[in-house]
């Protein structure tokens, strides 16, 4: 054997092998090697005593596998380490070279996506390791390893919380702080009047050309006292806009459109992501059919934007062509080669429908879209603006006419654009109202961040990056410091605890400002800017006192007492917070370990069509709400969403209530509520 390549994943290591022939053996280091032990000072794994000298050591699990690649590696001429081409990637390409004692027989290779042309170009042009970016990577990991041990540890013997984190504990931060932005807003009362007439309805705006504001019902009634029924068209202003089409997806924008138009959670995505990179087995070829889904990049390789124009033009026409779109300069922006897109524009999703599971389409069709559509033209529309004058009142009416569809040709299911028709109008013509209404309306206060929302506001603060956001929103939800009720997240009592205590004794680092500009210091490092120790040096020193004084001052919560007598030794009962929710426990823990179980309402839902028992409503391990067998594990019928008793008319299988339809739990079979 000549030639060694690891790789971090079996699946993409087959998708190689075949592409660079005999002369290769692709193997799989299974992701992380090593990492931090968790000896010396607090268990960190760091001399921080020694200019913060890393101690790592093999993770678990991992002997076997470093023991295999040691044995080829001595077998190989050249081992050539290909893992992802991000900072994490070259960090796990340094922990390989160094656990397999690699010393000038080895050379790092990086690739964007897994197609035949792309590795073979890739393994023709090698480099060195880019140690600026492992520094960077493991300034990260210390940064997090000693945050992280030391909060959570503190946490945990102050609070109910588990853990806190570097990023994960500002993102949680910044849920609290809505839901007190919403707890202590106060609404506004205000009225609007609207005009409604054949087919079309105009909404009042200004008095004698001014802004106007509606307070109350009395200004409202005064108004319509004073209108008739009769209106002057004054001005008719109808113009061609462009509708700019989309730029490329990034690995947080992917995340976000993910949520808001296929109900993946963004974990869920990045799995399927990692699947479609990797290679999917097409029949003719095993290929990746996207590029690297972990990017803050919106670049587009040229080799893709040629072949991209000769589709559009051949499938749709020259004229929705379009333009190669720039992005916004972001300082820190880790450009990990280009933005997320298919690796042909001539492998459409209809073409790959039967190698794909239901999920792993969607998410392609997706992509694909996306991928083609950021390179064709903008879609035209025209919006009319018509401006009625009733006693110098001025109403206002808006219509638009997609008249080319540019983009939306092949984006349109993901983008919402409905014409609004307007009926022909004349200038300076009168027209008369079917009726004019009051409406009473109230100020809202912002909203609850979704998984969406809060990824989008972490990527604009400058927190975390593409690799982290799937992780962030994960760990919140684990640790049962938020819920989540209708896409939205709500903080537990626990997160909120945890988010003011951490405010308490640590509001000068655990702030958006303070991880922001730790972000930047991570891109300095790996730019060759500044010197990685320094950076840690400057953060401990800042931050080990406020732990030692929050260890010894900081007060310990005191669980909320129910006001019961524990049976058994006397001491008062009081209110917990357990994996699976709250619970009542003896406050004289751990000497005694009384617990009260809570008697739970079972709520029957229908006859279970399996077996003689009932459907009832259940929780998961995670708090989500699902519908199962109470004969469980006799009968393992479950389902996500609630039966409704009746079986489906084409398949017989059991028909579920899902938003406003009927759906069945196996068939495509629907029906309105």
């Amino acid at each position: 054997m000549k030639n060694l390549v690891i790789v971090e994943s079996p699946s993409k290591s087959k998708t190689i092998e075949k592409y660079l022939g005999d002369n290769y053996k692709v193997v799989a280091s299974m992701g992380h090697i090593r990492d931090l032990a968790t000896t010396g000072k607090f268990g960190l794994g760091v001399d921080v005593e020694n200019n913060f000298e890393p101690s790592y050591t093999t993770m678990k699990g991992k002997n076997k596998v470093v023991s295999e690649l040691k044995k080829l590696s001595k077998d190989s001429d050249m081992v050539y380490l290909a893992t992802d081409p991000d900072r994490e990637g070259e960090a796990i390409s340094w922990h390989l070279k160094e656990a397999l004692g690699l010393k000038k027989d080895y050379q790092r290779v990086t690739f964007n996506e897994i197609t035949k042309d792309v590795i073979k170009s890739s393994f023709e042009n090698p480099r060195d390791i880019d140690m600026d970016l492992v520094k960077s990577q493991e300034t990260r990991r210390i940064l997090d390893r000693i945050i992280g041990f030391r909060l959570s540890k503190l946490m945990q013997s102050k609070t109910g919380g588990k853990s806190a984190g570097r990023v994960q504990s500002v993102a949680l931060k910044l849920i609290v702080d809505r839901e007190r932005e919403i707890e202590a807003f106060i609404p506004e009362e205000y009225w609007s009047i609207t005009a409604q007439f054949a087919g079309f309805d105009a909404d009042l705006e200004k008095f004698k050309g001014e802004k106007l504001e509606i307070h109350n019902e009395n200004e409202a009634q005064s108004i319509l006292d004073s209108l008739d029924k009769d209106f002057l068209i004054t001005n008719i202003d109808s113009k061609e806009k462009a509708k700019k089409g989309v730029m490329p997806f990034k690995t947080s924008t992917l995340q976000q459109t993910a949520v808001n138009r296929l109900n993946f959670a963004s974990s869920k995505t990045m799995r399927i992501a990692q699947k479609l990179y990797e290679g999917i087995d097409i029949g003719s070829e095993t290929v990746g059919l996207i590029t690297y889904m972990r990017t803050d990049s919106e670049r587009l390789s040229p080799v893709f934007i040629n072949e991209a124009f000769k589709y559009i033009e051949e499938t749709f026409g020259k004229n929705y062509v379009g333009a190669v779109k720039q992005q916004k300069k972001n300082d820190n922006m880790q450009d990990a080669h280009e933005g997320i897109r298919v690796t042909s524009a001539y492998r459409t999703p209809a073409s790959l429908k039967q190698y794909l599971s239901a999920d792993e389409y969607k998410l392609y069709s997706l992509i694909y879209a996306r991928s083609i559509a950021c390179l064709m033209a903008d879609a035209k529309v025209r919006s009319t603006c018509v401006s009625l004058l009733n006693n110098d009142y001025e109403f206002k009416a808006n219509g638009s006419v997609l008249v080319f569809d540019g983009y939306l040709k092949v984006y349109g299911d993901y983008e919402s654009s409905e014409d609004t028709l307007l009926p022909e109008l004349v200038e300076n013509s009168k027209i008369s109202s079917n009726d004019i209404i009051k409406e009473q309306h109230f100020t809202k206060p912002a909203p609850r961040y979704t998984e969406s929302s809060l990824i989008k506001e972490l990527e604009k603060l400058g927190i975390g990056r593409p690799s982290t956001y799937a992780t962030i929103m994960e760990t919140i939800k684990a640790r049962n410091y938020v819920k989540v009720e209708d896409k939205k997240f709500i903080p537990t009592d626990i997160g909120i605890e945890t988010t003011d205590k951490l405010q308490e004794g640590f509001s000068d680092i655990v702030n958006v400002d303070y991880t922001a500009n730790m972000e930047n210091e991570l891109d300095e490092i790996a730019d060759a800017k500044i010197n990685n120790i320094d950076v840690l040096k400057e953060f401990y020193d800042k931050f080990e006192p406020l732990v030692e004084d929050a260890f010894k001052n900081m007060e310990k919560s005191q669980p909320e007492e129910t006001g019961n007598i524990c049976p058994n030794c006397g001491s008062p009962m009081v209110i917990r917070n357990g994996r699976f929710g709250k619970f009542e426990a003896c406050s004289n823990y751990p000497e005694c370990k009384t617990i009260m179980k809570e008697e739970v309402e079972v709520k029957e839902i229908c006859n279970c069509p399996n077996c003689d028992s009932k459907i009832v409503e259940k929780k998961s391990r995670r708090g989500k709400v699902f519908y199962g067998c109470n004969n469980y594990p006799k009968c393992k019928t479950a389902y996500w969403d609630m039966p409704i008793g009746r079986k489906c008319p084409e398949c017989g299988d059991m028909l579920l209530e899902k938003k406003n339809k009927i759906v069945c739990s196996s068939c495509n079979y629907e029906e309105e509520n």
